[in-house]
């Protein structure tokens, strides 16, 4: 595949992304979160399958494309479920221990996609994907439950049911607009750091495979300290009374500001391939921030019956960024050259 159409396929998996999640967000509203991931889990695990044994890269792309469908409402509805459990004022830390799922996820892609390559072909990272689907899907079944937050404050307190807020009026805050952008620029770092990151490494720095992906684990593995540090941070604060706008608004608006003068130093600073892997992993890891309080942020702003649908529709247009990062890339890579660094530097800026 040339550059731009490796791109192509990549950002293939978030191009339904955003239409699932928003369907299935508003479902969440009406029905129990418990089922609704057991069947993406269920459906995750199957889809593995397809791509196992696609013989072109149309068929990768509209494995990639259902796939996307099938797994895009995943985390706003697994934060919804867990909203259901914690108060408002403790919820920073339990995302961020959700997010550490999918980082350990990346971490241990890093370490073995690349042996189980060399080992068994390409195709046998997906049958062990879907078998790890499958296992999952039926632990879930078995001791998943859904949270009871809501009805037993419903219960002790009897207060007033909350009056649902229109769509319109909801989209159209500039709180909530801000959010979405700020999600938008997470996710298009994520989206580089799941397609591209590996690549620079091997081609631009000039890693050899194993190398690469340990430098790529290092990058995944330098979020969840951050991630969870900041998060912890931010719970701290609002334990202590400080207010959302400090606790959370400020400290997510640095962590991004951060991050993004961190990939502008990358390709301008001449450093040592170590000490660029050290700059991409800071830089990448500072915005992810964003996926946890972003989420909290937002139940603050809706009625609790209202907010699986507003976290979907944040998480499917924040995505968006996502699907384009891969693309954008892909393109800059393939006019200034694939075998140097100095182009996926200027994409990374």
């Amino acid at each position: 595949l040339s550059p731009e159409k490796f791109g192509l396929v990549a950002g293939s998996f978030f191009w339904l992304f955003s239409i699932s999640t928003v369907l299935v967000g508003f479902l969440s509203n009406r029905f129990p979160t418990r089922w609704l991931l057991l069947a993406m889990g269920l459906s995750w695990a199957a889809l593995q399958l397809p791509q196992a044994i696609a013989t072109s890269a149309l068929g990768i792309l509209v494995c990639r494309v259902i796939l996307g469908v099938a797994e895009g409402p995943a985390f706003p509805v697994s934060v919804h479920a867990l909203y259901k459990w914690f108060p408002n004022r403790k919820r920073n830390l339990p995302v961020a221990v959700i997010n550490q799922g999918a980082a350990f996820g990346m971490l241990l892609a890093g370490l073995l996609i690349p042996v189980v390559t060399r080992q068994w072909g390409w195709r046998m990272n997906f049958v062990l994907l879907g078998a790890i689907g499958a296992i999952w899907s039926v632990l879930w079944a078995c001791f998943g439950r859904e949270g009871t937050l809501g009805k037993q404050q419903t219960t002790l307190a009897a207060p007033a049911p909350a009056k649902r807020l229109p769509y319109r009026r909801i989209l159209t805050d500039r709180s909530v607009l801000s959010v979405f952008a700020l999600g938008f620029t997470a996710y298009w770092t994520l989206g580089l750091s799941l397609t591209w990151i590996p690549t620079y490494f091997a081609q631009g720095i000039g890693y050899k495979e194993l190398n690469a992906g340990r430098s790529f684990a290092v990058v995944v593995a330098t979020a969840t300290p951050v991630n969870v540090g900041l998060s912890w941070l931010s719970q701290r604060m609002l334990g202590r009374g400080v207010s959302t706008r400090r606790a959370r608004v400020h400290l997510i608006c640095l962590s991004a500001a951060a991050g993004a003068l961190l990939y502008i130093a990358l390709m301008l600073l001449h450093w040592l391939p170590l000490q660029k892997v050290a700059l991409l992993a800071m830089a990448g890891a500072l915005p992810t921030l964003s996926f946890t309080l972003a989420p909290a942020l937002l139940a603050e702003m809706v009625p609790d019956s209202q907010r699986g649908s507003l976290v979907a529709i944040h998480t499917a247009l924040a995505s968006l960024g996502a699907a384009f990062a891969p693309v954008v890339m892909g393109r800059l890579v393939q006019v200034y050259g694939s075998d140097s660094s100095h182009a996926s530097e200027i994409g990374f800026t």
